[in-house]
Protein backbone atom coordinates (compact mmCIF):
# COMPACT_ATOMS: atom_id res chain seq x y z
CA UNK A 1 0.00 0.00 0.00
CA UNK A 2 2.75 2.10 0.88
CA UNK A 3 0.68 5.42 2.08
CA UNK A 4 1.64 7.90 4.53
CA UNK A 5 -1.27 9.00 7.13
CA UNK A 6 1.03 9.55 10.33
CA UNK A 7 1.49 13.10 9.57
CA UNK A 8 -2.23 13.83 8.80
CA UNK A 9 -4.81 15.89 11.41
CA UNK A 10 -6.85 12.87 11.51
CA UNK A 11 -4.51 10.42 13.41
CA UNK A 12 -2.70 12.80 15.25
CA UNK A 13 -6.38 13.40 16.85
CA UNK A 14 -6.63 9.62 16.78
CA UNK A 15 -3.68 9.40 18.97
CA UNK A 16 -4.65 12.43 21.27
CA UNK A 17 -8.15 10.72 22.05
CA UNK A 18 -5.97 7.10 22.26
CA UNK A 19 -4.29 8.17 25.10
CA UNK A 20 -6.99 10.69 25.90
CA UNK A 21 -4.53 13.78 26.32
CA UNK A 22 -7.56 16.47 26.09
CA UNK A 23 -9.40 15.05 29.57
CA UNK A 24 -7.45 15.81 33.40
CA UNK A 25 -8.63 12.72 34.79
CA UNK A 26 -6.66 9.43 34.73
CA UNK A 27 -2.52 8.92 35.48
CA UNK A 28 -0.81 11.32 33.26
CA UNK A 29 2.59 9.85 33.01
CA UNK A 30 0.87 6.59 32.08
CA UNK A 31 -1.04 9.08 29.27
CA UNK A 32 2.41 10.17 28.59
CA UNK A 33 4.18 7.24 27.61
CA UNK A 34 0.70 5.44 26.15
CA UNK A 35 0.92 8.47 23.34
CA UNK A 36 4.50 8.21 23.06
CA UNK A 37 4.33 4.01 22.52
CA UNK A 38 1.25 4.19 20.11
CA UNK A 39 2.89 7.36 18.01
CA UNK A 40 6.11 5.76 17.65
CA UNK A 41 3.95 2.41 16.24
CA UNK A 42 1.68 4.48 13.83
CA UNK A 43 5.05 5.96 12.39
CA UNK A 44 6.59 2.71 12.40
CA UNK A 45 3.30 1.28 10.24
CA UNK A 46 3.67 4.00 7.88
CA UNK A 47 7.60 3.63 7.34
CA UNK A 48 7.41 0.37 6.96
CA UNK A 49 4.29 -0.25 5.11
CA UNK A 50 3.23 -3.39 7.99
CA UNK A 51 -0.03 -4.98 6.18
CA UNK A 52 -2.34 -5.34 8.71
CA UNK A 53 -2.12 -9.48 8.33
CA UNK A 54 1.32 -8.44 10.08
CA UNK A 55 -0.03 -6.17 12.87
CA UNK A 56 -2.89 -8.96 13.61
CA UNK A 57 0.22 -11.86 13.57
CA UNK A 58 1.83 -9.90 16.31
CA UNK A 59 -1.59 -8.94 18.14
CA UNK A 60 -1.90 -13.03 18.25
CA UNK A 61 1.82 -12.81 19.07
CA UNK A 62 0.92 -10.64 22.14
CA UNK A 63 -1.92 -13.44 23.10
CA UNK A 64 0.68 -16.18 22.72
CA UNK A 65 3.59 -14.56 24.90
CA UNK A 66 0.70 -13.92 27.72
CA UNK A 67 -0.55 -17.32 27.67
CA UNK A 68 2.92 -18.81 27.86
CA UNK A 69 4.16 -16.75 30.84
CA UNK A 70 6.90 -15.45 28.91
CA UNK A 71 6.97 -11.44 29.13
CA UNK A 72 9.73 -10.92 31.19
CA UNK A 73 11.88 -14.03 29.46
CA UNK A 74 11.50 -11.91 25.97
CA UNK A 75 12.53 -8.95 27.78
CA UNK A 76 15.90 -9.90 28.71
CA UNK A 77 15.89 -12.29 25.30
CA UNK A 78 15.68 -8.52 23.09
CA UNK A 79 17.82 -6.28 25.21
CA UNK A 80 15.15 -4.56 27.14
CA UNK A 81 16.90 -5.55 30.61
CA UNK A 82 20.39 -5.22 29.29
CA UNK A 83 19.21 -1.50 27.74
CA UNK A 84 17.89 -0.94 31.50
CA UNK A 85 21.27 -1.51 32.64
CA UNK A 86 22.87 0.46 30.08
CA UNK A 87 20.77 3.32 31.09
CA UNK A 88 21.57 2.97 34.70
CA UNK A 89 25.73 2.48 34.08
CA UNK A 90 25.33 5.96 32.51
CA UNK A 91 23.83 7.65 35.50
CA UNK A 92 26.59 6.25 37.71
CA UNK A 93 28.87 7.75 35.58
CA UNK A 94 26.72 11.03 35.14
CA UNK A 95 26.61 10.99 39.37
CA UNK A 96 30.27 9.91 39.60
CA UNK A 97 29.49 6.78 41.21
CA UNK A 98 32.37 3.95 40.27
CA UNK A 99 34.17 1.18 42.06
CA UNK A 100 31.03 -1.05 42.49
CA UNK A 101 30.64 -4.74 41.63
CA UNK A 102 29.16 -4.31 37.86
CA UNK A 103 25.29 -4.76 37.82
CA UNK A 104 23.99 -7.29 35.34
CA UNK A 105 20.09 -8.60 35.09
CA UNK A 106 17.78 -10.09 37.39
CA UNK A 107 15.89 -12.36 34.58
CA UNK A 108 12.64 -13.70 35.47
CA UNK A 109 13.07 -16.67 37.48
CA UNK A 110 14.03 -15.09 41.15
CA UNK A 111 11.66 -16.29 43.82
CA UNK A 112 10.80 -13.98 47.49
CA UNK A 113 11.38 -15.81 50.54
CA UNK A 114 14.36 -17.99 50.16
CA UNK A 115 15.42 -18.64 54.13
CA UNK A 116 18.03 -16.39 55.43
CA UNK A 117 20.93 -18.22 56.89
CA UNK A 118 23.85 -16.46 59.03
CA UNK A 119 27.25 -16.68 57.57
CA UNK A 120 26.85 -19.77 55.34
CA UNK A 121 24.06 -22.13 53.63
CA UNK A 122 24.15 -25.12 51.99
CA UNK A 123 21.40 -24.70 49.06
CA UNK A 124 21.21 -27.69 47.49
CA UNK A 125 18.45 -29.32 48.88
CA UNK A 126 17.79 -32.42 46.22
CA UNK A 127 19.99 -34.77 45.11
CA UNK A 128 21.46 -34.31 41.32
CA UNK A 129 23.70 -37.01 40.46
CA UNK A 130 24.77 -34.90 37.40
CA UNK A 131 26.01 -31.91 39.01
CA UNK A 132 29.63 -31.69 41.39
CA UNK A 133 29.89 -29.88 44.34
CA UNK A 134 30.34 -26.31 44.29
CA UNK A 135 31.37 -23.46 46.98
CA UNK A 136 30.97 -20.19 46.12
CA UNK A 137 32.19 -17.34 48.84
CA UNK A 138 33.62 -13.82 49.68
CA UNK A 139 33.10 -10.83 51.05
CA UNK A 140 30.98 -8.06 50.76
CA UNK A 141 32.85 -4.17 51.03
CA UNK A 142 31.58 -0.65 51.30
CA UNK A 143 32.54 2.16 49.21
CA UNK A 144 35.17 2.64 51.62
CA UNK A 145 36.60 -0.67 51.18
CA UNK A 146 36.37 -2.06 54.31
CA UNK A 147 33.60 -5.66 55.31
CA UNK A 148 30.01 -4.54 55.75
CA UNK A 149 28.63 -7.06 58.34
CA UNK A 150 24.54 -7.81 58.30
CA UNK A 151 24.98 -7.95 54.66
CA UNK A 152 22.23 -9.63 52.74
CA UNK A 153 23.49 -12.10 49.90
CA UNK A 154 20.34 -13.72 47.89
CA UNK A 155 21.42 -16.52 45.45
CA UNK A 156 19.75 -18.02 43.17
CA UNK A 157 20.73 -20.66 39.98
CA UNK A 158 19.54 -23.59 37.87
CA UNK A 159 20.33 -27.41 38.17
CA UNK A 160 21.90 -29.54 35.98
CA UNK A 161 19.11 -29.84 33.80
CA UNK A 162 19.19 -26.34 33.46
CA UNK A 163 15.75 -25.88 35.05
CA UNK A 164 14.67 -23.59 38.18
CA UNK A 165 12.99 -24.45 41.01
CA UNK A 166 9.58 -23.31 41.01
CA UNK A 167 9.49 -23.20 37.34
CA UNK A 168 10.82 -26.50 36.90
CA UNK A 169 8.28 -28.19 34.17
CA UNK A 170 9.02 -32.01 35.67
CA UNK A 171 8.26 -30.86 39.01
CA UNK A 172 11.25 -33.06 40.59
CA UNK A 173 12.34 -29.72 42.70
CA UNK A 174 11.92 -28.71 46.24
CA UNK A 175 10.48 -25.46 46.26
CA UNK A 176 13.89 -23.60 47.07
CA UNK A 177 16.33 -25.80 45.84
CA UNK A 178 19.50 -23.56 44.94
CA UNK A 179 17.95 -20.68 46.01
CA UNK A 180 18.98 -18.98 49.73
CA UNK A 181 20.28 -16.52 51.51
CA UNK A 182 23.22 -15.44 53.77
CA UNK A 183 23.48 -13.10 56.31
CA UNK A 184 27.37 -11.66 56.18
CA UNK A 185 29.62 -12.00 59.57
CA UNK A 186 31.17 -9.38 61.10
CA UNK A 187 34.06 -9.57 58.92
CA UNK A 188 31.54 -9.08 55.90
CA UNK A 189 31.82 -13.15 54.54
CA UNK A 190 29.44 -15.19 52.96
CA UNK A 191 29.36 -18.76 51.93
CA UNK A 192 26.83 -21.18 50.14
CA UNK A 193 27.44 -24.75 49.58
CA UNK A 194 25.55 -26.06 46.40
CA UNK A 195 26.26 -27.72 43.10
CA UNK A 196 27.17 -26.41 39.77
CA UNK A 197 24.51 -24.97 37.18
CA UNK A 198 24.43 -25.61 33.55
CA UNK A 199 23.37 -22.84 31.75
CA UNK A 200 19.22 -22.91 30.30
CA UNK A 201 17.20 -22.42 27.23
CA UNK A 202 14.27 -20.53 26.09
CA UNK A 203 11.43 -23.12 26.54
CA UNK A 204 11.10 -24.71 22.69
CA UNK A 205 7.35 -24.56 21.87
CA UNK A 206 6.86 -20.84 23.90
CA UNK A 207 6.80 -17.22 22.53
CA UNK A 208 10.25 -16.25 23.11
CA UNK A 209 11.88 -19.14 20.89
CA UNK A 210 8.89 -18.80 18.41
CA UNK A 211 10.49 -15.16 17.81
CA UNK A 212 14.02 -15.86 18.13
CA UNK A 213 13.42 -18.61 15.43
CA UNK A 214 11.88 -15.92 13.00
CA UNK A 215 15.25 -13.92 14.49
CA UNK A 216 17.36 -16.55 13.33
CA UNK A 217 18.39 -16.33 16.80
CA UNK A 218 19.30 -19.06 19.74
CA UNK A 219 17.81 -19.06 23.17
CA UNK A 220 20.55 -20.14 25.26
CA UNK A 221 22.18 -18.53 28.45
CA UNK A 222 25.40 -19.65 29.51
CA UNK A 223 25.76 -21.37 33.44
CA UNK A 224 25.66 -18.57 35.70
CA UNK A 225 24.52 -17.70 39.36
CA UNK A 226 22.31 -15.12 40.21
CA UNK A 227 22.85 -12.65 43.25
CA UNK A 228 20.84 -9.87 44.91
CA UNK A 229 23.52 -8.36 47.39
CA UNK A 230 21.30 -5.21 49.92
CA UNK A 231 22.98 -3.55 53.11
CA UNK A 232 21.62 -0.84 55.07
CA UNK A 233 22.95 2.79 53.95
CA UNK A 234 23.82 1.04 50.73
CA UNK A 235 22.50 0.72 47.08
CA UNK A 236 21.00 -3.33 46.54
CA UNK A 237 22.88 -4.90 44.09
CA UNK A 238 21.82 -6.92 41.14
CA UNK A 239 23.96 -9.09 39.35
CA UNK A 240 24.70 -12.38 38.33
CA UNK A 241 28.31 -14.32 37.48
CA UNK A 242 29.31 -16.88 34.33
CA UNK A 243 30.73 -19.83 35.41
CA UNK A 244 34.31 -19.99 33.62
CA UNK A 245 34.69 -22.23 30.51
CA UNK A 246 31.11 -22.29 29.05
CA UNK A 247 31.61 -21.73 25.77
CA UNK A 248 28.40 -19.81 25.82
CA UNK A 249 29.92 -17.57 27.92
CA UNK A 250 30.21 -14.36 24.84
CA UNK A 251 27.14 -15.54 22.99
CA UNK A 252 24.35 -15.19 26.16
CA UNK A 253 20.70 -14.75 24.43
CA UNK A 254 20.40 -12.16 27.39
CA UNK A 255 23.84 -10.22 26.98
CA UNK A 256 23.85 -10.74 30.46
CA UNK A 257 28.15 -11.23 30.15
CA UNK A 258 30.31 -8.35 32.06
CA UNK A 259 33.96 -9.43 31.70
CA UNK A 260 34.48 -8.49 35.56
CA UNK A 261 31.43 -11.30 36.64
CA UNK A 262 33.56 -14.00 35.31
CA UNK A 263 35.77 -15.44 38.54
CA UNK A 264 37.97 -18.25 38.61
CA UNK A 265 36.68 -21.77 38.80
CA UNK A 266 39.36 -23.62 41.58
CA UNK A 267 39.53 -27.06 42.32
CA UNK A 268 39.51 -27.79 46.05
CA UNK A 269 39.66 -30.86 48.66
CA UNK A 270 37.42 -30.89 52.06
CA UNK A 271 34.55 -31.14 50.92
CA UNK A 272 33.27 -33.86 53.11
CA UNK A 273 34.28 -31.44 56.18
CA UNK A 274 31.56 -28.83 54.62
CA UNK A 275 28.88 -31.39 54.52
CA UNK A 276 29.02 -31.52 50.54
CA UNK A 277 28.56 -34.50 48.64
CA UNK A 278 32.01 -35.31 47.39
CA UNK A 279 35.43 -34.63 49.06
CA UNK A 280 36.87 -33.06 45.87
CA UNK A 281 34.95 -30.11 44.84
CA UNK A 282 34.74 -26.47 42.70
CA UNK A 283 35.28 -23.28 44.67
CA UNK A 284 34.45 -19.77 43.26
CA UNK A 285 35.81 -16.78 45.07
CA UNK A 286 33.87 -14.05 44.48
CA UNK A 287 33.27 -10.40 46.21
CA UNK A 288 31.16 -7.56 46.51
CA UNK A 289 31.39 -4.04 46.64
CA UNK A 290 28.32 -2.04 46.90
CA UNK A 291 27.76 1.74 46.07
CA UNK A 292 26.76 4.39 48.19
CA UNK A 293 22.90 6.09 48.16
CA UNK A 294 22.49 9.19 46.31
CA UNK A 295 20.96 11.65 48.06
CA UNK A 296 19.95 9.32 50.64
CA UNK A 297 17.79 6.95 47.95
CA UNK A 298 18.45 3.30 46.06
CA UNK A 299 18.27 4.97 42.80
CA UNK A 300 18.84 1.22 41.36
CA UNK A 301 16.02 -0.15 43.16
CA UNK A 302 13.71 -1.71 40.28
CA UNK A 303 10.29 -2.32 41.40
CA UNK A 304 8.95 -5.64 39.23
CA UNK A 305 6.18 -8.06 39.71
CA UNK A 306 8.54 -11.35 41.18
CA UNK A 307 6.67 -14.92 42.28
CA UNK A 308 6.78 -15.04 46.00
CA UNK A 309 6.52 -18.30 48.15
CA UNK A 310 7.33 -19.53 51.98
CA UNK A 311 10.14 -21.57 52.47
Amino acid sequence: MNVKVFATQEVQDLLKAAANLDSDKGDARTKQIAHRLLSDLFKAIDDLDITPDEIWAGVNYLNKLGQDGEAALLAAGLGLEKYLDIRMDAEDRQAEIDGGTPRTIEGPLYVEGAPVRDGASKIDLDADADAGPLVIRGTVRGPDGKPVAGAVVECWHANSKGFYSHFDPTGAQSPFNLRGAVRTQDDGTYEFRTLMPVGYGCPPQGATQQLLNVLARHGNRPAHVHFFVKADGLRKLTTQINIEGDPLIWDDFAYATREDLIPPVVGKSGGAALGLKDDAYKEIEFNFTLTPLVEGKDNQLVNRLRTAAAA
